[in-house]
């Protein structure tokens, strides 16, 4: 509570700082070094980094042979160091890595702005922890979208307590919308977030803002108080992760996607230092592809975004925001000019659709996506020298339910008249599946036959809003919501020639990093006497 209190004086402190306050630079300077022997502050045998990165945001230096640099600052700004490969930071109390620190030399030592001066801030690294070198896991969070303690007690049963002890990644990621307008929930959240034992990196949203700043230059000023930076970079093995606030906040609860200046004087400077053959990883919160048939990332930014990635061979997006799972390539047509097709990951949402939809057993809300996919989280391997996997982890599965799996949910009528035209299908919502994912089907055993993609609601979701329709009482705090086309959805039509009773459906994808998949479902042909 204490923390949250100094951070609400620095944003009283910004929101009355003098003119030109923000144009005065001064000198940050120290040593970034490796931490040895557990006490705070450096030891006088512990050696610096050399070459380490350190930034305010905009311009960035590295060390020299003894770990130290010297940076220009201006009052506020957040300066934070790269993590180099093969090293990890020291924790915080809360839990979250210690990386960074905001430059307030009046608000922590009581004297006026004026006597703004140089400071000295050392950073401390720790060897990696000894692991399998050839890959590395990542955990992919987005839109955790707390309201509420509920909703963080959902996120610790749903999400964190079923990873504790089970999961194998080096570090993890939440893609924004950390919380849902309430930034007095950042501690609450973190404190969970920090039982998965691993260092854990966040980038803001659009519900991460302070929504009552006049425009973006403040929209962030609780952000860098608790969270720290919202643009900076972190290295794994080949592999540098650039993580970047894209919102745009214009007023009014407005916002649209897009790049600050600071944001590509620091890509530039940090990307044009890295070897081609280097793997960048681009995390954000909103896509960079345009939705609901509009500019939703300001195309110019895009454009110039992906001129400075054009040249590297590896390149993933990471996004969140939409609250469905989707894959994006994108092409010429959205300004991109590479040897092949940027991917794009937008991962689905923790908490699903906002923590709606009927409770079960354990209290938690269904959360399903407007695209039929269940809420849970990403995982990201990395091979190094190689390609990256991607997989879909859903939150919660029904036990004993063949239709329903780890990666793909069957929807299929229970019922058909033998002989009846053919013209009803099974479903298959194949979570991870892209537009070119092979999906086939086969009834009793026979031959594997293709299923047909088709961008359509998901009948699984449609019923459930049917039932919402017909309850005469709310069945949970916030109904499921609307079934929207799915981007991942293949049909296939049921045979009704075949001899009364039960017939077993078989699905199988094949999914591209994760190999072939499959789930099974059954329905019944029941003859009917002539009319």
């Amino acid at each position: 509570m204490r923390r949250l209190c100094l951070a609400l004086v620095l944003l009283v402190l910004v929101g009355h700082r003098p003119a030109g306050a923000d144009e005065r630079s001064f000198i940050v300077s120290g040593v970034v070094y490796v931490e040895r022997d557990g006490k705070p502050g450096r030891g006088a045998g512990e050696r610096g980094v050399r070459d380490a990165v350190v930034s305010n945001g905009r311009h960035l230096v590295r060390t020299d042979a003894t770990g130290r640099y010297r940076l220009p600052v201006r009052f506020g700004d957040v300066v934070f160091v790269v993590k180099p490969a093969g090293m990890r930071f020291v924790d915080r109390p809360d839990g979250l890595p210690r990386f960074w620190f905001r430059y307030f030399p009046s608000a922590t030592d009581g004297l006026p702005l004026q006597a703004a001066r140089d400071a000295e801030h050392d950073f401390a690294l720790l060897p990696a922890a000894p692991g399998p070198a050839a890959t590395t896991e990542v955990l992919l969070f987005a839109d955790t979208q707390v309201k509420h303690a509920a909703d963080i007690d959902y996120y610790r049963v749903d999400i964190v307590e079923p990873l504790l002890g089970r999961h194998q990644a080096s570090f993890g990621i939440t893609l924004g919308d950390v919380v849902d307008d309430r930034l007095s929930l950042y501690p609450a959240l973190n404190a969970v977030t920090a039982r998965l034992g691993v260092p854990w990196f966040h980038v803001p949203g659009n519900h991460d803002m302070d929504t009552d700043a006049p425009g973006d230059d403040g929209a962030l000023a609780t952000w860098r108080s608790v969270m720290g930076p919202d643009t900076y970079a972190l290295e794994e093995g080949d592999t540098s992760f650039v993580l970047l606030d894209d919102v745009i906040h214009l007023g009014n609860r407005r916002y649209v996607g897009g790049l600050r200046e600071d944001q590509f004087a620091f890509l530039e400077a940090y990307l044009g230092g890295l070897p081609k053959q280097r793997r960048i990883i681009i995390g954000m919160h909103i896509p960079l592809f345009d939705t609901d048939g509009r500019e939703t990332f300001r195309r110019a930014d895009r454009e110039r975004l992906f001129r400075l990635l054009q040249p590297f061979e590896r390149v993933l997006v990471l996004s969140g925001h939409t609250h469905t799972l989707r894959h994006h390539f994108h092409g010429p047509a959205d300004g991109w000019h590479g040897a092949k097709p940027l991917h794009e990951f937008s991962v689905g949402a923790v908490a699903g659709s906002y923590w709606s939809g009927v409770k079960d057993a354990q209290g938690v809300p269904d959360a399903t996506m407007e695209d039929g996919t269940p809420n849970g989280h990403a995982t990201l391997r990395l091979a190094r020298g190689g390609d990256h996997a991607l997989a879909w982890h859903p939150a919660r599965l029904p036990p004993g339910n063949p239709a329903f799996t780890a990666a793909m949910a069957l929807h299929a009528p229970r019922v058909l008249r033998q002989s009846a035209y053919p013209a009803w299908g099974v479903f298959a919502n194949v979570f991870m599946g892209t537009p070119d994912t092979r999906v086939e089907y086969r009834v009793d055993g026979g031959e594997w036959q293709p299923m047909r993609r088709v961008e359509r609601p998901d009948p699984r979701l449609l019923a459930e809003n049917v039932r919402d329709d017909d309850a005469p009482a709310l069945r949970g705090y916030d109904r499921s919501p609307e079934a929207m086309p799915s981007t991942h959805l293949w049909r296939g039509a049921l045979p009704t020639g075949l001899a009364p009773g039960e017939h077993v459906v078989e699905v199988r994808a094949f999914d591209r990093w994760q190999g072939e998949q499959r789930a099974s479902t059954r329905y019944r042909l029941q003859p009917s006497p002539a009319p």
